[in-house]
């Protein structure tokens, strides 16, 4: 299996001029800042609640726009991967930061279930919702690392098409 590590950059010459021309990549650049800032309240609301026992709708609610906001940028963020590289999860240079996604999705997802059915009460749907919140952290960071390693290589992307 191709990882990113196998490529000298992270796209190609015509990856990038898809990147650059999709609509896409403007979607996930306004849906990635949303999220985190729906993240930002909804962690403090979860935190409010685990430490006073106070809010529990509201830290719920937050939970929920949370994930919708989580699943709006998957939906979108495939549409982006499939038209930047042809397919869309899993593509070498996304993979990783696309199976973490996967165990984000996954906890979000569980959190809904939970709360969904009262399988779980109050303070363990607030401790899974900061483990979600924690995965999502680890993968967000991959993402901003993958932005910055692409901002790095656009000036040796410029050099190469100068020889």
């Amino acid at each position: 299996m191709a990882t990113s590590t196998d490529r000298p950059f992270l796209y190609s010459e015509a990856e990038r001029r898809r990147r650059d021309a999709s609509p896409w990549t403007l979607v996930q650049g306004v849906l990635a800042p949303l999220q985190f800032a729906v993240f930002l309240v909804s962690l403090a609301l979860v935190s409010r609640t685990l430490a006073t026992g106070e809010g529990v709708a509201l830290a719920n609610a937050s939970v929920v726009a949370k994930t919708l906001a989580l699943y709006a940028i998957m939906v979108t963020g495939s549409l982006w991967e499939k038209a930047v590289f042809g397919r869309y999860l899993f593509a070498p240079a996304f993979y990783w930061e696309d199976v973490v996604s996967m165990l984000v999705l996954a906890l979000h997802t569980a959190y809904l279930v939970a709360l969904a059915t009262g399988a779980l009460a109050t303070t363990g749907l607030m401790l899974l919702a900061l483990s979600a919140y924690a995965t999502y952290l680890v993968n967000a960071g991959q993402f901003l690392l993958k932005l910055r390693a692409a901002r790095l290589q656009a000036p040796a992307y410029a050099m190469g098409a100068a020889r």
